[in-house]
């Protein structure tokens, strides 16, 4: 399956159950970026427009560029009343900007699709001189039992969990990207509270899950209900994150 396709039968899942960002986040962004109604952000592979919502406040234009159609769409739904949005079905390649026309790149829970060599030559050829590029993950933290159970679960029931997991992309990896260029790391804590129909969701809205109606996506069903089970408290179970964003002044 090709990357840009992954998501198309998980939007749902994700528009409800995938993590935000954390408020703090954007004010570091904003206060570091300079971000104000003069500014240009281009939100390279969006998604279903979680981070583009959170920067529209800001008032910076943002472009959502999102080769998925059906995440783009839920992104459109969400958020095209907002004058300051624009949707475009672009990716990290060939992202329909012009030259020179945006002061802040950002790449959320995206990144790690991206093919290096081609995205560093289009993000040098659309940001202004010394514009910005910030690359962020939600990493679940797998500090506690729960986590560390849910885990290993997601190895033994998901064929394709190591394949696609972002922790593939290394600290020398974003180093290489940014070369020659510095770049600073923040990290922030961010969760979500579930229910088990919640839980669930989360679990689904990622791609490597099997899909439904598969006797894989049964087996995956059962072993989670017991995992929820085992570790709720009140029937509520907590997602922890360490958010990380990866800021760079791009000088090309």
């Amino acid at each position: 399956m090709k990357a840009t396709e992954r998501f198309s039968d998980r939007v749902e899942n994700y528009v409800n159950f995938r993590p935000s960002y954390p408020a703090e986040l954007i004010a570091l962004l904003a206060e570091q970026c300079h971000l104000s109604q003069d500014t240009v952000i281009a939100d390279v592979g969006a998604g279903t427009g979680k981070l583009t919502e959170l920067l529209l406040p800001t008032n910076s234009a943002v472009y959502a560029i999102e080769p998925n159609t059906e995440m783009r769409e839920a992104a459109e739904n969400l958020l095209k009343k907002n004058n300051n949005f624009m949707s475009m079905a672009g990716d990290a390649a060939a992202t329909g900007l012009a030259n020179d026309s945006v002061d802040l790149i950002v790449a959320a829970q995206a990144f790690h699709w991206f093919e290096p060599a081609p995205t560093r030559q289009e993000f040098a050829r659309i940001l202004k001189p010394a514009g910005y590029v910030g690359l962020i993950w939600n990493e679940r933290d797998t500090r506690s039992g729960f986590q560390q159970a849910y885990d290993k679960m997601l190895s033994n029931y998901c064929e394709e969990y190591s394949k696609v997991n972002h922790r593939n992309i290394s600290l020398s990896a974003i180093q290489q990207f940014f070369n020659p260029n510095e770049f600073t790391t923040y990290s922030f804590a961010y969760s979500q509270d579930f229910n088990i129909d919640g839980f669930l969701g989360r679990m689904y809205s990622s791609s490597y899950t099997p899909a439904q109606g598969t006797d894989a996506y049964a087996v995956l069903n059962n072993a989670a209900r017991q995992l929820f089970q085992q570790h709720a408290v009140d029937n509520r179970i907590e997602f922890t994150y360490q958010t990380n964003l990866y800021l760079s002044k791009f000088e090309q």
